[in-house]
């Protein structure tokens, strides 16, 4: 039995304008546009069978508050020109700086044309194939526990546990990283970003729900309605959804 993240699920009041947003920043394509519904894909993928992370982004009628988004996206850069260019690139297309209260650090901080912050990172030996999306970071008060939790929620292995941060990274090697980050402050708003889980080939997804809720996952109501996925909360809150696989 196991679980894998297979996309970014970002909400915006304009889905299709975020969406092409994404797309162009990370280079892949709008794969799908539909009313409420952007997917965002690189060229032969198939979330069916990942290798990597890919983007939904998915309409809401509530704009993003002031609040800092608790789950971000670090984009990776391959030198400090790279970077740079990268930067701009992204500011011509619609993103904005943001503090973050970041202070003085070798990353820069911009958002997305609805707010939500994103990072460009400098250019890192440990990202340095992990294609356009560098990790996922999730905020959080515990990074040992959410290690715990997440070790058994997915298939990822983790890479490491400290009092600082959680890692992990899927055991093909490829794509993004994942990342729970200590982070001062407790999550006050709905995650305007979150995973998206997916069950393996034949596993089964209530069971895979059941088993998550025992390990202390607990099920939310956004308002879904009757959907064919399971929207639930992590031990401190952040929200996910188990997708069915068909």
């Amino acid at each position: 039995m196991a679980l894998r993240p297979v996309q970014v699920n970002i909400k915006a009041v304009d889905n299709s304008a975020v969406g092409r947003f994404w797309a162009e920043a990370l280079g892949w394509g709008v794969s799908s546009s539909e009313p409420g519904v952007t997917g965002v894909k690189p060229a032969g993928f198939d979330w069916l069978d990942p290798a990597d992370l890919c983007v939904d982004v998915i309409a809401v009628p509530e704009p993003k508050t002031a609040v800092k988004n608790r789950v971000h996206i670090d984009l990776a850069s391959t030198s400090g020109a790279h970077q740079a260019e990268l930067v701009a690139r992204l500011q011509a297309i619609g993103a904005t700086p943001a503090d973050v209260g970041q202070g003085d650090v070798p990353w820069t901080v911009l958002a997305d044309p609805e707010g939500n912050e994103f990072c460009v990172l400098e250019p890192r030996e440990v990202y340095r194939d992990t294609g356009p999306i560098a990790t996922v970071v999730v905020d959080c008060e515990d990074p040992r526990a959410m290690a715990r939790f997440w070790a058994e929620a997915i298939d990822w292995p983790l890479h490491e546990a400290t009092d600082d941060h959680a890692v992990f990274r899927s055991a093909t090697g490829v794509g993004p990283y994942l990342e729970f980050l200590r982070t001062p402050g407790v999550k006050t708003v709905p995650d305007r970003v979150h995973l998206d889980l997916v069950p393996d080939p034949g596993d089964d997804k209530a069971a895979e729900v059941a088993r998550l809720r025992a390990l202390g996952a607990t099920d939310l109501d956004v308002g879904q309605g009757d959907v064919p996925w399971t929207c639930l909360a992590d031990p401190e809150g952040h929200e996910f959804c188990v997708l069915a696989r068909s």
